[in-house]
């Protein structure tokens, strides 16, 4: 008998293997931002040139650096991708993945209220959508399961 692979996002059941070998790399950590309008819909960002994955879509964010908390981070990135000040946040759920260049450790953190207008700092592109019906792709892997169980109503 076999047993069904975890669906995505979940751990697989106790008594079964992992899909993929244990990580042994240090984990990066990053905030990331789940921009959330009145309307439900949520802010992505397509990565620029250069950088692993470009032309993918994200939630806005970046690395947490030394002595940095992840709100702090968060704040700095998305004013300096974005233009904008966050004025709440609240943890949503912390992920970890493993990309071929890096493990990361991203911190979703769900943006309620923020102050400015949103402009694209770095280049990059921008899309509301909302949760249920994501038009815009391919989306980074790490960011799926948050995305379905936004849709869902469980994140």
């Amino acid at each position: 008998m076999t047993t069904p692979a975890p669906a995505l996002g979940q751990a697989p059941a106790e008594g079964t293997a992992a899909a993929a070998p244990v990580d042994s790399r240090a984990p990066i950590d990053v905030a990331v931002g789940v921009l959330r309008r009145t309307d439900g819909a949520l802010l992505f960002a397509q990565r620029p040139e250069g950088k692993p994955y470009a032309g993918w879509w994200e939630f806005p964010g970046g690395k947490v650096e030394a002595g940095e908390s992840v709100d702090e981070a968060l704040s700095r990135e998305l004013h300096e991708e974005l233009g904008i000040v966050v004025e709440q946040s609240e943890p949503l759920e912390v992920v970890e993945f493993s990309y071929p260049h890096a493990r990361v450790r991203l911190h979703f953190l769900a943006v309620s209220r923020w102050r400015g207008e949103l402009s694209s700092r770095e280049g990059q592109a921008f899309s509301w959508q909302q949760p249920a019906a994501v038009a815009v792709g391919p989306l980074l892997p790490a960011s799926v399961p948050v995305i379905e169980r936004l849709a869902a109503g469980t994140a």
